[in-house]
């Protein structure tokens, strides 16, 4: 049931994109759901400690709360085609790159599978790098 071609149904909904049709009738999706859905893909990846706000405040990227994972997340349509920004924060000593190309591939996979749209692109926006908690051996021993 792979959607042909997205589009914004700008039939009553605002900013639904459309899926597909079923026998009982049509299932479109709010840009909120598919950035859900990217969020939550993009947190399972190894590298990334988590996304960061789309707007940044001072060049400080500040990590968002997990439960909001559609936060960091644009959800786009040009030319009829779903484009998909990420901004994250990665963990330090990781490959960045690597983690980037983890991250689209696990979006665009998530996005098609879940929802049967057809993701055109995936666009990496890197706000920052972090250490990761490691606990440090106590002075003295």
């Amino acid at each position: 049931m792979m959607a042909g071609k997205s589009q914004v149904n700008t039939r009553g909904w605002k900013d639904m994109v459309k899926g597909f049709e079923t026998q009982l009738g049509t299932v479109n999706f709010t840009e909120e759901v598919i950035a859900t859905i990217a969020g939550i893909a993009a947190t399972e990846c190894y590298g990334l400690v988590g996304m960061a706000p789309r707007s940044m405040q001072d060049g400080l990227a500040e990590l968002l709360n997990r439960e909001n994972f559609s936060r960091g997340v644009d959800v786009k349509l040009e030319d009829g085609k779903l484009v998909i920004g990420l901004h994250i924060v990665v963990e330090y000593g990781t490959r960045i790159a690597t983690v980037a190309d983890n991250v689209m591939g696990k979006v665009k996979y998530s996005v098609e599978h879940l929802l049967g749209l057809e993701v055109d692109r995936v666009h990496i926006n890197v706000q920052g790098v972090r250490v990761s908690d490691v606990k440090t051996p106590a002075k003295g021993h």
